[in-house]
């Protein structure tokens, strides 16, 4: 495992730990557990023992929707997917709400509320390129270009606006710690780009955003969420865009094909 996949590693660790207290103590709203999303392993652990032909379900394989996952409305809004498949999502949460409180502007409020939905969705390694892509024909491009670039610029301080490098790196990846070239080359260019300030802004609320006892609602965000997303009448996964595919795995995680 190389440095960065341990860094996207302990993020998904410390936004995993975060949901977990905050269902918990009840404070999603509805004192319930995660979304289970089953695991490839598993199946695939099952058909070894059994074969193909002997899995639960007189032999059939999973298509189609997942009864221990929420079901989906047939035209899917980026609502739908936080309240249904994100959920609780507290990080992306408190991230959003870090930026409002301190009265940034609603592009970076949405790149906050998105910044780490790779995570959320599908998976963590390189979690800001996926993204990036995943909202990129919904959102404006100032916004998915910074939610593609913070995922380099987290390694590197910046004493302008009180960017430290996480002491959590430190104590997990030891003091000598780089990141691989692609991502030295990613910040780089990130550094001198216009919307730079947008991306390292995304850094700064996403660090402290991981305290267990604060609850933020979704719905806080519903205007800026209207103002900011392109929602496809038809539903995310269904509007024909190069990402409806990645919008449908959400629904759909378990598919056999």
């Amino acid at each position: 495992m190389t440095m960065s996949q341990r860094a996207e590693a302990l993020e998904q660790q410390m936004s995993a730990a975060l949901d977990k207290a905050v269902a918990d103590n009840g404070l999603n709203g509805k004192g319930v557990g995660l979304p289970w999303m089953c695991q490839v392993a598993e199946a695939a652990e099952r058909i070894r023992n059994n074969g193909p032909d002997e899995m639960p379900g007189a032999g059939q394989m999973l298509m189609g929707d997942d009864p221990r996952l929420p079901k989906m409305p047939a035209a899917p809004t980026l609502m739908d997917f936080f309240k249904l498949r994100f959920a609780p999502a507290s990080h992306l949460l408190q991230s959003a709400n870090l930026a409002l409180k301190n009265g940034h502007s609603e592009k970076i409020v949405m790149a906050c509320l998105l910044h780490d939905v790779g995570i959320a969705s599908l998976l963590r390694t390189d979690h800001g390129y996926w993204g990036a892509q995943l909202t990129q024909p919904y959102v404006d491009e100032e916004i998915s270009w910074s939610i593609r670039a913070h995922q380099s610029l987290r390694f590197f301080a910046d004493p302008s606006v009180g960017y430290e490098y996480p002491k959590s790196y430190v104590r997990r990846f030891g003091a000598d710690f780089k990141p691989e070239p692609y991502v030295v080359a990613d910040y780089e260019r990130a550094r001198k780009h216009k919307w730079y300030m947008t991306a390292r802004l995304i850094t700064l609320n996403d660090l402290y955003a991981f305290d267990p006892t604060v609850k933020v609602q979704l719905e806080t965000f519903t205007d800026i969420i209207g103002r900011n997303f392109r929602q496809p009448k038809e539903g995310l996964g269904f509007d024909g865009s190069p990402v409806a595919h990645m919008w449908r795995s959400i629904i759909w995680p378990n598919n056999f094909l």
